[in-house]
């Protein structure tokens, strides 16, 4: 009876150790930040953006030239005009130097809003391959292993190599 007993607990342990085994969770690292980097959207995404940042940068270029030229011009005519005008040639300056400065953080806001834009869809078509790749290979959970994401240690599973696969590059 005792060897009996000792036979079910020693059953019912291994049992409850193999559980425990098959309960753990399934995990793999990526790193988002390096994947997203290396399609190709990205880089196409990239490119537009410099092209977009280069024409707002001619045309920051352009009014500040025509603003130098004015301020050129009304310090040379100052002498010879009277109070009244220098006056309106000062505030005509203030307002372009103002209107230069609007111009910037419209430009800035509107590069941001086509950053967001652009990578938007980038983001979820690989944020859909890697849990499709995830699925696939039966993990339970994927980390994000990017630099600064948190993860201390990725030594598991890297899914970059399937993940680009699966994107078709």
């Amino acid at each position: 009876m005792k060897h009996l007993k000792n036979l079910v607990l020693a059953a019912l342990l291994l049992f409850g150790s193999t559980s425990i085994m098959n309960a753990q969770s399934k995990v793999a690292h990526i790193n988002t930040q390096e994947l997203i980097a290396a399609m190709p959207d990205y880089k196409a995404a990239q490119a537009e953006m410099e092209k977009l940042g280069k024409t707002y940068d001619v045309q920051l270029q352009d009014m500040g030239k025509e603003y130098e030229n004015k301020v050129k011009q009304y310090d040379a005519e100052a002498s010879a005009q009277t109070q009244e005008t220098n006056q309106k040639r000062m505030q005509e300056v203030a307002a372009m130097e103002q209107s230069i400065r609007q111009f910037q953080s419209t430009a800035q806001q509107e590069m941001q809003k086509k950053e967001f834009d652009l990578l938007k869809p980038i983001t979820e078509k690989a944020k859909a391959a890697i849990i499709k790749v995830a699925k696939a290979q039966g993990f339970q959970y994927v980390l994000d292993s990017t630099q600064g994401q948190g993860v201390i240690l990725a030594d598991g599973k890297d899914l970059m190599a399937d993940v680009k696969k699966e994107l078709g590059f």
